[in-house]
């Protein structure tokens, strides 16, 4: 992609999954990046799965002081902050009777929360240099209702008008665009269903089987890039045809 050779890019939740590969994706075009991870033993081992990566950070996204931190960690290693992919988040399957307070506190801090905290930091740092890009990983449940999932879904529309309603202050310095994964074959995806359900999802989406992490990676790269230039303030939907 042209522009990104050079970009310092932070990835939250960027050691598994999506982040995981948006992380690797971006290296390869010569980007310099940090991750940001809550789980320590994929932190240490980062290096050995991410090519090119700049350095792997321990941080709780939802807890603003450690961002913070982190985000001081980044200037010493990188200077600033060019890119910035808010993908950290979590999911706690259970019905809406069943989902207790702190569970839903949780999902929210982590995937809202987390995202404002690290945006605020992101931006003043781009404000204060030469612009840049945010990208939140939002999602499809952000879109349309899904059963199960009341917390990660209430979170996630939070995102994407979070992400809308940055892309109008922040202009025309910073662009920010949210995008909205259907179901990606993940780690998380696969510790909540079993092959059965995974096989079912599969029959649903027009495109017959779920997404790849990295057709996630392809589109941040792109919207970070100066090849979208002109992209603000969308929310693009990447489900296979599911909503459709």
């Amino acid at each position: 992609m042209r522009g990104l050779t050079g970009k310092r890019v932070v990835v939250t939740g960027g050691t598994s999954g999506i982040g995981e590969a948006t992380s690797r994706r971006f290296a390869s075009e010569g980007a310099r990046v940090v991750a940001l991870a809550v789980g320590e033993r994929e932190v240490e081992t980062a290096h050995e799965r991410i090519d090119g990566l700049e350095a792997a950070l321990l941080c709780d996204v939802a807890d603003g002081e450690q961002v913070a931190r982190a985000f001081g960690r980044v200037d010493e290693l990188l200077g600033g902050v060019d890119v910035l992919v808010a993908n950290a988040g979590i999911s706690i399957r259970k019905p809406f009777l069943e989902i207790r307070s702190e569970d839903w506190r949780r999902v929210l801090d982590v995937n809202l929360t987390g995202v404002f905290h690290c945006a605020q930091q992101a931006a003043r740092r781009m404000d204060a240099g030469n612009g840049g890009v945010i990208l939140v990983t939002a999602s499809t449940n952000g879109l349309t209702g899904h059963p199960f999932y009341a917390d990660y879904n209430a979170s996630k529309a939070g995102v994407i008008l979070l992400a809308r309603t940055l892309a109008r202050e922040l202009a025309p310095r910073i662009r920010v665009n949210a995008v909205c994964p259907g179901y990606v074959l993940t780690p998380m995806q696969e510790a909540e269903y079993t092959p059965a359900m995974l096989a079912e999802v599969d029959a649903s989406i027009p495109l017959g089987r779920h997404a790849r992490p990295e057709e996630m990676a392809a589109l941040f790269a792109f919207l970070a890039s100066d090849d979208a230039a002109y992209f603000t303030g969308a929310v693009i939907s990447v489900d296979g045809g599911e909503t459709a």
